[in-house]
């Protein structure tokens, strides 16, 4: 997702903190992902390595070292999890996506025969809202966690996110892909850090869009028709190096949904006019875009204070658990049901086939285990801070260090 610069709020239950690694071998290092200029080599100084009682690395000050591998693994945090919360319930989901397309047909007809200038931004916000919430129901169809049919899932991901023209098997793949290196410096597709080299190479279109505020709040259309800097071909092409030769049905056939929708909007508009269809489809698309580029920019960047480092791994340094781990959850209030959960971040980059309305439980038992590896934040963030930091981000995205919190590129939960 383009680069929405934010800041975490500190949760109720820790305030950990981690000491800046950096290149230890060619094999292996580190680069630190936080607004502050990579230190020294790790590792120079001969003092003993300090724990707590559970095994966690301490820094000198007494503050956690989490860019130290974690002392639990991820067969830890599976067997603390109530078997329950695996099962997957195909009726269920079918049940909250009704409820979400009810709500979604409720509101345009209302708006619609209202047909006030007053309530048509009260309009756009809701219905943006709700889209956010079908994209998040084909999310989980892209994962398998809808329900236990594959065919179900492909189908029902296909009619929900065309309906708000996304392809669902093309950003499906790229998704998985993400899911399966995030936090690698070169291999994750969508969150990767960008270079002093490729950053002078951007155009300056690019380089607006995703590294400057309000623009990056739109990216995500664009992340889906050309990808992330530094990578090469669409989310709608079948010969995109994204996909395997095997896959290229499946990417047709989004393309086929997709073409399918534009025809639903084209002969709308025919039909309603291109004011109605501006106020009824366009606007809370955009409202939606804003949704998810500022929702998955939150979960994977956004340190609450200068103290706190996000790394990045490459290398023997990166595996699976460690890369999970540095996400974070964030709690949106009154639209974490809207939204499916999407605030339980953590537990759902490591279990991605987990069903929603199992991951409230699922964190609560998986915290017990990651202990401070378990990061979280609020979403309410002064609007003044987020700007600072965003200019912050990007000065430093044009300084030679990795950084988690000035460079990223589009994607979702």
């Amino acid at each position: 997702m383009a680069l929405l610069q934010q800041t975490r709020l500190p949760c109720s239950n820790m305030r950990p903190r981690r000491d800046t690694l950096s290149l230890i071998t060619a094999r292996r290092s580190v680069r630190a992902a936080v607004a502050a200029p990579i230190s020294g080599p790790a590792g120079t100084s001969s003092a003993p390595v300090r724990k707590d009682e559970r095994g966690f690395v301490l820094n000198e000050d007494g503050s956690y070292d989490l860019s130290a591998p974690p002392p639990f693994g991820l067969s830890d945090i599976r067997e603390a999890i109530p078997k329950q919360c695996w099962q997957k319930n195909g009726l269920k989901s079918m049940a909250y996506l009704a409820a979400d397309v009810a709500i979604v047909a409720g509101l345009a007809a209302g708006a619609f025969a209202l047909n006030q200038w007053w309530a048509w931004p009260l309009y756009w916000m809701a219905q943006g809202t709700m889209f956010w919430a079908l994209f998040v129901v084909g999310h989980d169809c892209g994962h398998q966690s809808f329900s236990s049919s594959r065919h179900l899932n492909d189908l029902v991901g296909n009619i929900t996110h065309a309906s708000i023209l996304v392809p669902y098997h093309g950003w499906r793949i790229s998704h998985r892909t993400h899911h399966g290196n995030h936090g690698h410096v070169e291999n994750d597709e969508s969150w990767h850090p960008v270079t002093k080299s490729m950053y002078d190479n951007l155009e300056h279109w690019t380089k607006l869009g995703r590294l400057s505020f309000p623009w990056s709040l739109f990216a995500y259309p664009f992340y889906l028709w050309k990808r992330s800097p530094g990578k090469e071909g669409s989310h709608y092409d079948p010969n995109c190096d994204l996909f395997q030769p095997s896959e290229r049905r499946m990417v047709l056939t989004s393309d086929a949904f997709m073409v399918g929708m534009l025809g639903v909007l084209a002969a709308c508009t025919a039909k309603l006019g291109v004011a109605a269809m501006f106020n009824l489809y366009f606007v809370p698309y955009w409202v939606f875009v804003m949704w998810l580029d500022t929702v998955t920019y939150l979960h994977h960047h956004g340190p609450e204070d200068a103290s706190m480092k996000m790394p990045w791994y490459r290398g023997e340094q990166w595996s699976y658990l460690r890369g999970g781990l540095t996400t974070l959850d964030r709690d949106y209030g009154i639209f974490n049901k809207i939204h499916h959960n999407i605030e339980t971040h953590v537990v759902h980059h490591l279990f991605p086939q987990m069903p929603h309305y199992n991951l409230v439980e699922a964190t609560e038992a998986a915290k017990k285990v990651m202990g401070p590896y378990y990061r979280c934040g609020a979403l309410l963030v002064q609007p003044w801070i987020c700007m600072q930091q965003l200019k912050i981000g990007r000065r430093q995205a044009a300084g030679p260090a990795l950084q988690r919190s000035s460079a990223g590129s589009c994607s979702a939960t």
